[in-house]
């Protein structure tokens, strides 16, 4: 039985995608690819984070989620995530509005647009164990997709 890992969503299964890997014995975080060219736009005032599609999917056990990070070399080109980390549990895998489809979510900082090209690492994920209080009785079900836990 499988514990964890990557897959390639549906909609990009023609697409040449590549699973996540680690470059070193040691590494935490597996290295995530851009699935499509995209430009994220300079910042101004009132600019929506640009959303970098990967074209995967990730599975883990009950009791574990994932991390998305941003690269250590990110700030310095002008990356930085929108939402410092993201946290992607256990029921975000298949879920019916996009079947688990993770994205990264960037600001541009810099002072001209970046051009991301299919292919460019773009963030990690780091797969963790988590724990729960001794009175939590959390029974509900997810219902939708990306952002949808209120």
């Amino acid at each position: 039985m499988c514990s964890r890992g990557f897959e390639v969503i549906e909609e990009y299964k023609d697409k040449d995608i590549h699973i996540p890997v680690r470059k070193t014995k040691f590494s935490a975080g597996y290295d995530v690819e851009a699935a499509e060219d995209i430009v994220i736009p300079a910042y101004t005032f009132g600019t929506k984070p640009t959303l970098i599609p990967t074209g995967l999917k990730a599975y883990c056990k009950e009791d574990e989620f994932y991390i998305l990070v941003n690269r250590s070399s990110g700030p310095k080109k002008g990356f930085v995530m929108a939402n410092s980390i993201g946290i992607i549990d256990h029921d975000y895998y298949n879920n019916e509005s996009n079947e688990g489809h993770f994205y990264f979510q960037y600001f541009n900082f810099s002072d001209h647009d970046l051009e991301v090209k299919k292919g460019d690492v773009i963030g990690q994920v780091i797969f963790q164990k988590y724990l729960t209080t001794d009175d939590d009785h959390a029974e509900g079900v997810r219902m939708g997709g990306f952002g949808s836990t209120e």
